[in-house]
């Protein structure tokens, strides 16, 4: 009996002891190994859960997460790839794993680094030993990585072919309202390496692209319109593409800060080819015979004179419109026309609307007639017909074409998303503007337009308008081939003999 109960207490304290040790013994084992942290740390970094990885690191920084956030964001990363090396024991509690990495960059593209995960026992546990290094080998000692963007050089508006618009080419102020329309996307970029205390290293670089915005200005016609010019203040030459209403050129000298193609003037006797088109469709022919004496009064009203009072006996409708006949465009206007009717013709071909070029523009404008003195002035471009140069060259063009276009300095696209939406091309009569071709090569052939010397196959309207005051302004329109054109000399005196031979320069000079 003696024996057994020491044979319980024997084993009673062989389970103490057993116990203690096994205590013991636990309480040194280490959680998890270097190989299942590892493993998690680079699955939770590769899915971008930067709080999973927090979670496995020694005493992580506070701004663990948000430094990881960070650098991927300010270096625009696209995507992280991970490759691992074998894991290495570097001590009894110590471990680490060689890896390489390649971040893709949306500006460089793929981008590898190498760096090493080190891990160690801490609190009995497993776990990684985080350093900025493991980020990118870099980031050691404080260093930072940063994406700079690279200024570029200023916008290069060019011609149509994609050279370089003709120096002095008078249209440098609609040119200079351009450019800042397309300058603010386009930026190099550089990736620049920072150590305290050290010169920025630059790591990869791309630079800004030369930006050039097409125009429509044609090289060679706008050198044209400009050399033509030189000589000659105060005017502007306007060209287009008839078929197109592209802007050739815009060579502008006007002074007092006037523009080309937001102001406008009497345009006188070139306005004439919008009172023709409503005698036109009111059922004259260019053959008709009317009078064109040196004066003619409207019955009971003022009375209107030709240049220089010359009487021109009977003449045809054409032969009216070439030699400028006011006497015969004041009868006829205001026995067969109404204001109402004038004014409808005159916005079919672009008055009363502003023209979507790029660079804002307009083209004219009639006020109301009170009586019929006022309607005899706005037949014949005076009284209260205001027109722009550029008006006048799409008026000229509608003739050439048979279509009315709105202008425009850049493509359709750029127009609509810069201007106004331009307005619908507007056709014209065919037998309308059958004859007012007609008319207008007589005009050249021995009209007004006779002596200027220009080439072969123009056909134009020249234009003496009144300023009261002042000298009168010189206007001169015209087309050749798929060429229309204004000429405007601004208080520059007659059509005929200022304007008529700049166009001649201009059109040889092509």
């Amino acid at each position: 009996m003696r024996r057994r109960r020491l044979i319980v207490l024997v084993s009673a304290l062989l389970a103490v002891f057993g116990a203690a040790a096994f205590a013991i013994l636990a309480a040194d084992r280490v959680r998890g190994s270097a190989a299942n942290i590892a493993a998690a740390y680079f699955a939770a970094w590769r899915r971008s859960d930067f709080g999973a990885m927090a979670r496995l690191v020694d005493r992580p920084p506070g701004d663990f997460v948000s430094r990881h956030f960070a650098l991927s964001e300010k270096l625009h990363v696209e995507s992280l790839e991970l490759t691992l090396g074998q894991l290495k024991s570097t001590g009894e509690n110590a471990a680490e794993v060689p890896f390489g990495g390649v971040r893709t960059l949306r500006e460089f593209g793929a981008w590898p680094f190498e760096s090493t995960l080190r891990l160690g026992v801490r609190d009995r546990a497993w776990k990684v030993i985080w350093a900025p290094e493991t980020l990118h080998p870099l980031l050691k000692d404080g260093g930072t990585l940063e994406l700079n963007e690279i200024a570029a050089a200023p916008v290069e508006l060019v011609t149509r072919e994609g050279s370089k618009i003709p120096n002095d080419s008078y249209a440098e102020a609609y040119l200079a309202a351009l450019r800042p329309e397309f300058e603010s996307a386009n930026h190099g970029w550089e990736l620049v390496a920072q150590q305290p205390g050290r010169p920025p290293k630059r790591l990869k670089s791309i630079a800004a692209e030369a930006e050039h915005e097409r125009t429509t200005l044609s090289r060679a016609v706008q050198a044209a319109a400009a050399r033509a010019l030189d000589d000659t203040p105060d005017a502007a030459i306007i060209a287009l593409r008839p078929s197109t209403g592209e802007i050739l050129a815009l060579a502008d000298r006007l002074t007092d800060n006037y523009s080309a193609i937001e102001d406008v003037f009497p345009p006188g006797s070139t306005f004439k080819t919008i009172t023709a088109a409503a005698l036109l469709g009111a059922g004259m022919s260019p053959s008709d015979e009317l009078g064109c004496p040196g004066s003619y009064s409207i019955p009971e009203h003022q009375p209107y004179v030709n240049d220089g009072e010359v009487d021109r006996g009977l003449v045809s409708f054409a032969d009216a419109f070439a030699y400028s006949c006011n006497t015969t465009f004041v009868e006829q206007a205001t026995t067969k026309l109404t204001l109402s009717e004038l004014r409808e013709v005159a916005e079919a071909w672009g008055f009363a609307r502003p023209i979507a070029t790029g660079v804002g523009g307009t083209c004219g404008s009639m006020e109301d007639a009170g009586d019929l003195n006022e309607l005899a002035l706005d037949a014949i471009g005076q009284g209260t017909v205001q027109a722009s140069p550029l008006c006048m060259a799409a008026i000229a063009a509608a003739v050439q074409n048979g279509t009315w276009r709105s202008p425009r300095l850049l493509s359709a696209a750029q127009v609509r998303r810069l201007d106004s939406p331009p307005h619908a091309p507007v056709a014209i009569h065919p037998e309308i503007v059958a004859a007012l071709r007609e008319m207008m090569a007589a005009v050249v052939d021995h009209g007004t337009a006779g002596a200027a010397g220009l080439p072969e196959g123009v056909a134009g309207k020249t234009g003496t308008a009144e300023v009261e005051g002042d000298e009168s302004h010189a206007w001169f329109i015209g087309y050749r081939g798929d060429l229309a054109f204004c000429v405007f000399v601004r208080n520059g005196g007659g059509g005929g003999a200022v304007a008529a031979p700049l166009a001649a320069r201009f059109l040889n000079g092509l």
